[in-house]
């Protein structure tokens, strides 16, 4: 265990205080050893994946924030129709979705690029070009703080929702995903659910190896791959998500804004584009002055361009989402997670 660790050296946006106490872990005993210690001392915990979609303080943590380093890879079963695999949560998710590639599994391809590690990936129940993790897992493994124990929960349990899950919601803070299982189909054909993915794949070959290489190539022209030679690779991420209003309200927008995009999700619910909605507030793709804006290749994205703080971010967070609100009447919500603000994140914004 080491101490006093800048969460500048942690996360991908490149900001926050210190860790006061920080572990790399590869086993449940190692885990519960430090967790115990920690809660011994009177101090809090925090785990923590890749830092790609986490916004920490200037003031830090005061408390041991503990990484998963577990990289197994088991082939549970194996059929003509689907292989089920668990993978360690120690995977860096986009050398996990390269792997399903490199092996003919089909299923993960549209979510090549995204940042963070595999154990992450259904707290968040990531996703992007029309597709969500959640229905490609069939079990999450975790390890019970309370009991010491190391448990399987069902996807179902998990209740995935968009951008959501128990993990974020009453399991909070309860568990810590070892591992996770997935279903993936051998040698299987892409599902192309999204236009513009559709779009640049027309001419090519429909394999996962072709669609990984073209989703790579669209988060790359969005500055939304990891690439240290970009100026705007300190980020998080999208930092608003796609927001889900009433057909209601979002019908008397579109009499309004004929152009504004749309998608049913659920009976009476609609979901916006946030990007639409930022750009048409005023705020187009490299706005804001001092070292942290939006990135010039996204609007979604809120970038450090160099030596921001916690603060900058936030001022420009909250300008944008302000912005939003006046303009249509949408709250925008923030997608990345909040650590060692001494308010809710509403507040904050």
């Amino acid at each position: 265990m080491t101490t006093a660790v800048s969460f500048r050296d942690l996360t991908t946006l490149e900001v926050g205080g210190e860790a006061s106490r920080f572990a790399d872990v590869s086993s449940c005993e190692q885990a519960m050893t430090h967790y115990r210690q920690a809660i011994s001392d009177g101090v809090p915990v925090l785990v923590l994946g890749g830092g790609s979609n986490m916004l920490v303080s200037d003031a830090g943590f005061p408390g041991l924030v503990l990484r998963w380093q577990d990289r197994r890879l088991e082939v549970l079963e194996e059929s003509a129709q689907q292989v089920v695999v668990r993978v360690g949560g120690g995977w860096v998710w986009d050398e996990w979705v390269a792997e399903t590639v490199a092996r003919h599994w089909s299923g993960l391809e549209c979510l090549s690029g995204i940042p963070g590690l595999v154990g992450a990936a259904p707290i968040q129940n990531i996703g992007a070009y029309g597709q969500e993790v959640a229905g490609l897992i069939r079990a999450c493994w975790v390890l019970e703080w309370k009991s010491g124990e190391e448990i399987r929960l069902t996807g179902e349990e998990c209740r995935f929702g968009y951008r959501d899950s128990r993990f974020k919601q009453d399991w909070k803070g309860r568990y810590l995903v070892t591992s996770v299982e997935f279903v993936l189909r051998p040698g299987g054909a892409p599902d192309l659910r999204y236009k513009e993915l559709q779009q640049r794949m027309e001419g090519r070959e429909v394999t996962p190896v072709e669609v990984r290489r073209t989703v790579v190539e669209i988060r790359r022209s969005k500055s939304m791959v990891w690439d240290l030679s970009d100026p705007n690779h300190r980020s998080a991420g999208s930092f608003f998500m796609n927001p889900i209003v009433s057909s209601e309200l979002a019908d008397k927008l579109s009499q309004e804004f004929p152009q504004m995009p749309g998608w049913p999700a659920g009976e009476g619910r609609t979901k916006l584009s946030a990007a639409w909605l930022i750009e048409r507030s005023g705020f187009p793709k490299g706005w804001g002055e001092g070292p942290a804006g939006l990135s010039s290749n996204h609007v979604l994205a809120l970038i450090n361009r160099g030596g921001a703080s916690a603060a900058d971010l936030l001022r420009v967070a909250a300008t944008v989402r302000r912005g939003v609100l006046e303009r249509f009447g949408v709250s925008l919500h923030p997608e990345p997670e909040f650590v060692g603000f001494d308010r809710p994140v509403e507040d904050l914004l």
